[in-house]
């Protein structure tokens, strides 16, 4: 089948608002997402953070200043005096205090905002929870460490991507490790960013929704032209509600799982979807096969 057929994808890509916004960093008018980032602009940028990182009133002892991008950190700075995200820090201390293992290890649980910059984020693919076994979890969606078995949905997307470029995918890769992807600008973020070991959506409701939407609002809102895979009815009914399709690519789909992939998620298309739309906006396609 043709990516540009009619498939079980659901895509909106209407017409788009103004690609520029007022910076609250300076006040000059920057444009967003036409411009790849280079380490210069992001050691730049980072000076910028710092300064106003001074301004948050953030406790520098806190996990979340100590490991998450100081981008992210700037941006999410609000959510972290609400009442929903006590409750989460409050559960984990509990759970640590009670000697439960969780996963991913503590200093890797905002991954995703330390290798994927938000000004330089192009695609978001929403997984579910963090996986639940030993040595898998690191805080990229989908993603473990190179050495670990490749999950079966891992494999899945492999076969899938595969089917979109089969001259530059022409083996699937020997390792699930997808930092790669994460440093061309591809968000991989978890739902629930923390799970107990060996009991897979035990964290569900402890507040990482609140979240990781916030996460995905403030992408819709500050940004255009980012391409959303939601793939699973959980990633699609979650994020759906909060993406402006006015400005952003949706791509929908069942969940790679062996349970549902046979149901149309390798006709999907959506890996070479992606690209076509980051060319058309004049934005460096994903390199998948960098891996």
């Amino acid at each position: 089948m043709s990516p540009t057929a009619n498939t079980s994808s659901e895509i909106t890509n209407n017409k788009k608002r103004p690609s520029t916004l007022t910076s609250f960093f300076s006040t000059n008018t920057v444009k967003k997402n036409k411009q790849e980032t280079t380490p210069e602009t992001q050691k730049s940028t980072a000076i910028d953070y710092e300064k106003i990182l001074e301004t948050k009133n953030l406790d520098k002892n806190s996990l979340e200043y100590r490991t998450m991008g100081h981008d992210w950190l700037c941006e999410l700075a609000d959510e972290f005096s609400k009442p929903y995200f006590k409750q989460i820090k409050t559960f984990l201390e509990k759970e640590k205090q009670a000697k439960k293992i969780i996963f991913p290890p503590e200093d890797q649980i905002y991954s995703w905002s330390k290798y994927t910059a938000f000004q330089n984020t192009k695609v978001v693919i929403l997984g579910q929870d963090p996986y639940h076994n030993d040595n898998q979890a690191h805080g990229l969606s989908f993603s473990v460490c190179k050495g670990i078995t490749i999950p079966p949905s891992l494999k899945n997307i492999y076969k899938a991507i595969q089917l979109d470029y089969p001259e530059k995918f022409k083996t699937i890769p020997n390792h699930g490790y997808l930092k790669s992807w994460a440093d061309q600008g591809v968000l991989l973020l978890n739902t629930t960013l923390t799970v107990q070991k060996n009991s897979p959506n035990s964290h569900s409701k402890i507040g990482w929704e609140q979240f990781t939407d916030a996460v995905i609002n403030l992408i819709s809102k500050r940004k255009t032209n980012v391409v959303f895979m939601l793939w699973g009815s959980n990633a699609i009914k979650k994020a759906t509600k909060l993406i402006d399709t006015k400005t952003h690519l949706v791509l929908k789909s069942v969940h790679p799982s062996p349970l549902s992939a046979h149901k149309g998620f390798f006709e999907c298309h959506h890996f070479k979807l992606a690209n076509e739309y980051l060319l058309k906006n004049k934005i460096k396609p994903i390199e998948w096969q960098n891996l």
